[in-house]
């Protein structure tokens, strides 16, 4: 039996977060994302003018004459949300804690999903592949991703963006809509991140939370890594150590996004301190304009 405290939660998310759809984001995103994919149809003999790139080669050493492939545009997407569900995501220095915020972005974009008849799925992953949710339409099936994300009790604490990558890889035959959230706090993911962007439309959503980038003033603390569980204390008022952990922060933030950037990835940054609504909206806009 799942707890009452997360069917109230689930409830709570839905009523915010389908309001927040209707209001916001539905629009943004069918602007976006409609019959954005190709599906198969029939192959028919090659026709001066035709594409080259559409000659099925297979069928045309057969028959001894070229063919080329006939598509029809897709109507229904399928959109996958892959989520970070590592010990890193606890770590929250304003109202919510990255996982919090993660799980509401994902409840956003799978209502915008159905609202738009796409199909959802979900991955939650730590540095092993937690829960899969093969993707399906409706209201019920959308409440179960939500369940799931917030029922999820990880038997992992660290992060794997490339085990989840490669299992999706294995799993997902038809191009997707892959909105994959997580802190990024990981590293030796770019090659399985490569091949599956050759495949489906990848989105990075980066939780960023502001004491990650920037260090307080404030005596002796104590960090602690919620995935390795080391701890070491460091004293924040020496100005060269504030310094350095923000220079370090700057190098990893430009090191993920030059990746991104090389692979044709669109990142969507959210800064935990700040609303996800604007970011996301951007994202949207930006991505709309560059289609038309």
């Amino acid at each position: 039996m799942i707890p009452k405290d997360i069917l109230d939660k689930v409830r709570l998310i839905e009523i915010q977060t389908r309001s927040m759809v209707s209001n916001v984001f539905a629009g943004e995103y069918h602007a976006v994302f409609k019959g954005q994919g190709m599906e198969f149809a029939e192959v028919r003999e090659y026709d001066r003018g035709d594409d080259v790139r559409t000659i099925d080669w297979n069928v045309t050493a057969r028959v001894g004459r070229p063919f080329v492939k006939i598509f029809d545009e897709e109507r229904e997407l399928i959109v996958l949300l892959v989520v970070d569900a590592s010990a890193s995501g606890s770590f929250g220095s304003s109202d919510q804690m990255k996982g919090e915020i993660g799980v509401e972005i994902s409840a956003v974009l799978a209502f915008s999903a159905i609202e738009n008849n796409d199909r959802v799925g979900l991955v939650i992953f730590t540095d092993e592949v937690e829960v899969f949710v093969p993707p399906k339409k409706g209201r019920r099936h959308v409440l179960r991703v939500i369940r799931e994300l917030l029922y999820c009790q990880p038997r992992g604490r660290r992060t794997s963006i490339g085990t989840a990558l490669e299992y999706l890889d294995r799993v997902i035959h038809r191009r997707a809509v892959v909105f994959l959230i997580s802190d990024f706090i990981d590293s030796g993911y770019e090659v399985a991140l490569q091949r599956l962007a050759r495949r489906h439309d990848v989105i990075a959503i980066s939780l960023v939370d502001p004491r990650e980038r920037r260090m307080p003033a404030a005596g002796l603390l104590t960090l602690h890594d919620a995935e390795t569980g080391e701890m070491v204390v460091v004293d924040s008022d020496s100005s060269e150590l504030r310094e350095a952990f923000e220079a370090e922060g700057r190098r990893e933030a430009h090191e993920r996004n030059r990746t991104f950037r090389k692979l044709s990835i669109d990142e969507v940054v959210i800064d935990t301190a700040s609303s996800y609504i604007q970011p996301l909206v951007r994202f949207f806009q930006t991505r709309h304009r560059r289609a038309h």
